[in-house]
């Protein structure tokens, strides 16, 4: 599709002393950031927000402390996605260092119970036998199943981050940036951050209670948790405020000094990638959908059972388990992506015209073959080809009564509060739905979905103007020829961590066309050679809308982001093509 390059605007603020030592092209990438002073760049430990600003944090806390101390039966009880998994973990992990006798955990399998503490996992998790039940990365909707909890006597401690809804769980604790109240700076902490919080302050109470010095044991050192919080943090793409660049950039220093768990060092090993040179990216795309394969094909207990794994040769058994998932998991989308794109032709078909205004401006699509596990995907690929909110469902029933769909918006749209709005205007539509402003999950049934996609695309075309669907590409400028190098590439790599609403700088420039060759059927190859200058780059675009045409591409504009191409030992400059044009 076409896309626009738009350059970054920067402000010019009055810029504290020790900048001139960072290269101008950083710089200004950190200034279009709002990075205004090298301290916001000190990602230590020191500078974290404290525990005690989490709203329901010390209540927790002496829940679980009590029932520590106690020898109490803890059922952590978790959700199927990358932030899931790690937040179970990290409860599991924490919980047993602080000398927890009786703790075991609990994950709903999607395609049965569906997300959440729900009635139905209750009756499930009281074959535990729990005294406390912990939910992480879910529970603040979940006010049926805290409930039926309740009558059975079982204390519930609530800690998430999702948004909540008009009514809040009858918990014992709820712990949430985002709920009502709580004042903590970082309202985008993700699931494992919120947790990870949790038994930070846990830790301080059984310290003040004297149960370390009673058990004559060291208090645990929490932060060799931080691997697997940085790996949910990116994967669940939570805007990396200050707060969350810190617990990010932590964790990644632990994964390349080889400090990570096992399965997080064999989940990089068998992506084919060297756990010394990790970045950010590489937990969102490398690590994370092997880990996520495991909730969307089959149960996400794989998953957990590869982070809390403490033998490396079994640990690399569990990966390479996952890797085969992953390698299903991308056949179906692929799959259920090109169908995707039939359909979306489809609805196109009116006008015999590929002009994408025509197509709804919130857009629905369905299939009764389609893979539940894999619409979040899709609906994230289609967002991506077609610059619109997309909600992907598929049936969650054999007989289709049912639907589970999955959101993906675009900026300008809050894709939970538009489902908001269109429950308040049709309460029949939704059955259920909750979310973020750019994911959100639903179930709807299956007789609603025409009445539901008309009622979704009436919404968008209120909230958002055309120019909201223009999709655009924001570049942090042209790199000049001496910057076009490893040494700039490397220099990016380790400068983030780079991630949602942080993003890793794309570059723009003209150059022109040396060579043009297609490599894996659907991937463009490129020479260019900097206009005006002696330099010669290779450059590539993966899964390109050139390809077939690549000789009409003499002189183009790019826009891209630089990296390292290592091949036998030697390091040259490649450039990441995020969009080019013919010029």
């Amino acid at each position: 599709m076409q896309k626009k390059i738009v350059r970054r605007v920067i402000e010019s603020p009055e810029l504290t002393d020790g900048w001139e030592q960072i290269p101008d092209f950083l710089c200004r990438a950190y200034r279009a950031r709002g990075v205004n002073s090298l301290e916001e760049l000190e990602y230590t430990l020191a500078r974290l927000a404290t525990s005690q600003q989490l709203k329901g944090v010390v209540a927790a806390s002496k829940i679980l402390a009590d029932a520590v101390r106690h020898q109490r039966r803890i059922l952590v009880v978790g959700d199927f996605d990358c932030d899931g998994a790690t937040s179970t973990s990290v409860a599991v992990l924490a919980l047993k260092m602080m000398g927890a006798a009786a703790v075991e955990y609990l994950v709903p399998n999607r395609f049965e119970y569906g997300y959440g503490l729900t009635p139905e996992i209750v009756e499930v998790a009281k074959q535990f036998k729990p005294d406390v039940i912990v939910t992480v990365d879910n529970g603040i909707a979940s006010c049926e199943g805290v409930a039926a909890a309740n009558q059975l006597g079982i204390s519930v401690v609530v800690t998430d981050h999702h948004l909540p809804g008009n009514e809040l769980p009858d918990a014992a604790a709820i712990v949430n940036p985002n709920q009502p109240g709580c004042d903590f700076i970082s309202k985008a902490t993700a699931g494992v951050g919120v947790i990870f919080y949790v038994m930070s302050d846990l830790r301080r109470e059984l310290r003040e209670c004297g149960w370390f010095a009673k058990l004559s044991v060291g208090e645990p050192n929490l932060a060799n948790l931080l691997d697997l919080v940085a790996l949910g943090t990116i994967a669940d793409v939570v805007p990396l405020d200050s707060n969350n660049r810190i617990l990010v950039e932590q964790g990644i220093r632990r994964i390349r000094a080889g400090k990570a768990r096992p399965g997080i060092l064999a989940l990089i090993d068998v992506a084919g990638k060297d756990y010394r040179n990790l970045a950010a990216s590489d937990l969102g795309f490398v690590v994370g959908p092997r880990l996520n394969a495991a909730g969307r094909l089959d149960d996400m207990s794989i998953g957990i059972e590869c982070l809390l794994c403490d033998d490396p040769l079994k640990a690399r058994q569990i990966a390479l388990r996952l890797d085969e998932l992953n390698q299903e998991r991308k056949q179906i989308e692929g799959e259920m992506k090109a169908h995707a794109s039939v359909l979306v032709d489809e609805l196109n078909q009116a006008n015999s015209s590929s002009d994408q205004a025509e197509l709804p401006w919130g857009m629905c699509l369905y299939d009764e073959t389609w893979h539940q596990g894999v619409i979040g995907i899709l609906a994230s690929r289609m967002k991506e080809k077609f610059h619109r909110p997309v909600i992907a469902f598929a049936p969650a029933d054999d007989e289709c009564k049912e639907l589970k769909g999955s959101a993906r918006s675009i900026p300008g749209l809050h894709i939970r509060d538009a489902l908001d709005r269109v429950a308040t205007r049709h309460p029949s539509l939704l059955s259920k739905f909750g979310g973020h402003s750019m994911a959100a999950g639903m179930t709807i049934k299956g007789e609603h979905y025409e009445s539901f996609s008309r009622a979704f695309d009436e919404v968008v075309r209120e909230e958002l103007d055309e120019s909201n669907l223009e999709a655009i590409i924001v570049s942090d400028g042209e790199l000049a020829p001496h910057e076009l190098n490893v040494t700039t590439a490397e220099l990016l790599r380790k400068a983030g961590p780079w991630g949602q609403n942080f993003l890793e700088p794309v570059y723009d420039g003209v150059f022109d066309v040396v060579q043009a060759r297609v490599v894996g059927a659907k991937h463009l190859k490129l020479l260019l050679q900097v206009e005006g200058a002696d330099l010669l780059i290779d450059g590539i675009e993966f899964n390109s809308d050139w390809v077939g045409k690549e000789s009409q591409l003499k002189k183009v504009r790019v826009a891209y982001r630089p990296d390292v191409n290592e091949f036998r030992g030697r390091k040259s400059l490649q450039l990441m093509v995020q969009y080019l044009e013919a010029v």
